[in-house]
């Protein structure tokens, strides 16, 4: 035991030995075929807080096993301060291929060194980044990008920092000369269409700015506007096309251009949600965000990136809330435009909150999360000037109305009835929609009135006569209800009333009847393409419906009630007057009343 005490110590002494040395960095192999390697899931990166460490103090960081793997192969580390080192090691398999591209698919970044470290101990070094003029990258390519030289069968070691003032973001892609022309001639062609699109929609609402002066068209042309120039320099192409030579504005730029955005964002939202009649306290909370917007801008001139960019990012994602608390909050007050309004801008919202998300790495990027901003703007884009064009089409229908009502006044009145149309547009259609509704209605059982009984038993009976098809007119009257109501008094008749209507409902459903209130106590029932025979069942159920219970009454004693019943069957070619119907099956009732009520009689029973 001794002698194997000593082994065992030099045994367990090499095995910690082996657990501390750090672990061999991952050979990333270009093979052929393969146009488009992502880099992110293969490197490892170390963090220098301080931005002091040399290439030199990187390599031996690198030796020494300080870089660890991306934090679930997410590249984006959100604002961080100090420098990122990013290392991968790749052989070129291709020997048809031995020039590479690496881009770094974001387009903020400010310092960017690349240094590729061959066998023979060669090393080369590249820089770029936005505080270098547009003309010093490899390819004029709206996110940097490197030319590397990668000899066949030689593993070369790829080291890439980044320091920048924006999020810090390391999502780097391999690609062929050939797989990246394809890529640059679709992401440009996407691009192209996006904006396309936004012109378009510029164009076409200035046109309606112009001849209807609306305040929501111009807020809405200033949101379009600002919105596509965030993107535009988010996306790198602003510092490509518009200030490929000026530094300091392509750091400005983004900062100034979501202030401007922003500022027209609540605008726009203020105005087309009438926040000033709907919700003054909301309002002016908007008018102050709107002040503050207005302080960011101003601040970016002179505020740095680092500090500036930020709080600019972590309010978006507060004018998000807002924005979306102002537009349920109209939705709630029955401002029908703001449903739409909700519509589109939960698209954007979502797609301008998940590339925020991205810049401060809460979530991992891709191309939905680096695009989805794109898709849902353009998406909110167009259903706003859907939104806008339907106001326009009601504000026009409504001032064709006044014209033929009140052509004398017009000239002196229509401002003031343009502004007051665009807040009670809404309100109209639905009171006229109740007010319709209503007026054929009864009022205490909620049936159909007579008169619209009238209009529509006629409809009914000229179908049935061209169909050649019977018709069953049912009359049903409330047996002694006038003693209920001198007895128990007329709150308690109409809760009899109420009740009766109901389970005569009830009783019809599974038949296309027309029911209506007929006046008193009396109700009528049509039932096309309905013969005697099925018209006397029906009308049994009926009356049974009615006195299957005694009817219960907030206001007195449950009565309990029964129905008489007159049927007439209308054969097709015979009668073609309503009157005539309802006076032969009136005269059935009559019959059902004179045999002891609380039965049915036909047409033909009682003549």
């Amino acid at each position: 035991m001794n002698v194997a005490r000593p082994w065992m110590a030099w045994v367990t002494a090499a095995f910690a030995l082996l657990l501390a040395m750090p672990a061999a960095a991952a050979v990333i192999e270009l093979t052929p075929g393969v146009g488009e390697l992502a880099l992110s899931p293969h490197v490892t990166y170390l963090h220098d807080t301080e931005a002091t460490h040399s290439v030199d103090d990187a390599w031996r960081q690198l030796e020494a096993g300080g870089f660890a793997p991306l934090p679930g192969g997410n590249p984006a580390f959100g604002f961080q301060s100090g420098a990122f080192w990013v290392h991968a090691k790749v052989v070129n398999r291709n020997a048809d291929e031995p020039r590479w591209l690496m881009v770094q698919t974001y387009p903020l970044s400010d310092h960017l060194d690349v240094y590729l470290r061959y066998p023979d101990g060669r090393i080369d070094h590249q820089v770029g980044g936005d505080t270098l003029p547009f003309s010093e990258r490899a390819i004029r390519y709206r996110h940097p990008n490197f030319l590397l030289d990668l000899p066949t069968g030689q593993p070369v070691d790829i080291l890439f920092r980044v320091q920048s003032q924006s999020s810090m973001q390391v999502p780097l892609v391999l690609y062929t000369p050939g797989a990246f022309t394809e890529l640059s001639r679709d992401a440009q062609f996407a691009i192209g269409l996006y904006y396309g699109i936004l012109l378009a929609l510029f164009f076409y609402n200035l046109v309606l700015w112009l001849v209807l002066r609306d305040a929501s068209y111009f807020w809405y042309l200033f949101h379009i506007s600002a919105f596509g120039l965030v993107l535009f320099c988010l996306n790198g192409l602003g510092f490509e096309y518009l200030w490929p030579d000026n530094i300091w504005l392509a750091d400005k730029s983004v900062p100034l251009s979501i202030s401007l955005a922003l500022i027209g964002m609540h605008q726009f939202a203020r105005v087309f949600l009438g926040l000033g009649d709907r919700w003054p306290a909301g309002n002016r909370v908007s008018i102050v965000a709107i002040a503050a917007f207005v302080g960011f801008g101003i601040a970016a001139v002179f505020v740095p990136y680092r500090l500036i960019t930020p709080a600019v990012s972590l309010a978006v994602l507060a004018s998000i809330v807002w924005i979306t608390i102002v537009s349920v909050a109209a939705v709630r007050k029955k401002y029908a435009p703001a449903k739409l309004f909700l519509l589109s801008w939960a698209m954007f919202l979502a797609g301008t909150a998940i590339y925020t998300l991205v810049a401060f790495g809460v979530i991992p990027k891709n191309f939905f999360t680096e695009y989805g901003v794109q898709l849902g703007s353009a998406l909110e884009m167009l259903f706003l000037s859907v939104a806008l064009s339907y106001r326009y089409a009601s504000l026009r229908n409504e001032n064709e109305r006044i014209v033929g009502e009140a052509n004398i006044q017009l000239e002196r009145k229509v401002a003031q009835r343009t502004r007051e149309l665009r807040s009670t547009l809404d309100k109209l259609g639905e009171a006229h929609s109740r007010l319709r509704e209503s007026s054929r209605r009864d009022g205490l059982t909620g049936l159909y009135n007579r008169s619209h009984f009238h209009d529509a038993f006629e409809r009914l009976l000229v179908s049935c006569n061209e169909d050649r098809r019977p018709l069953s007119l049912l009359m049903v009257d409330l047996d002694l209800f006038k003693s209920i109501n001198d007895e128990h008094g007329h709150l308690v008749g109409d809760d009899v009333l109420r009740t009766s209507a109901r389970r005569i409902g009830q009783a019809l459903r599974p038949y296309d009847a027309l029911l209506a209130r007929f006046g008193g106590e009396e109700f009528v029932i049509v039932l096309p393409g309905t013969d005697l025979r099925e018209a006397v069942a029906v009308a049994e159920e009926v009356r049974r419906a009615i006195s299957s219970a005694p009817c219960e009454s907030q206001h007195g004693p449950d009565v309990r009630v029964s129905g008489s019943v007159g049927i007439h069957t209308v054969v097709p070619g015979t009668i073609d007057d309503i009157e005539d119907a309802l006076q032969v099956a009136d005269q059935a009732l009559y019959a059902a009343k004179a045999n002891g009520r609380n039965c049915v009689r036909t047409s033909i029973s009682a003549a």
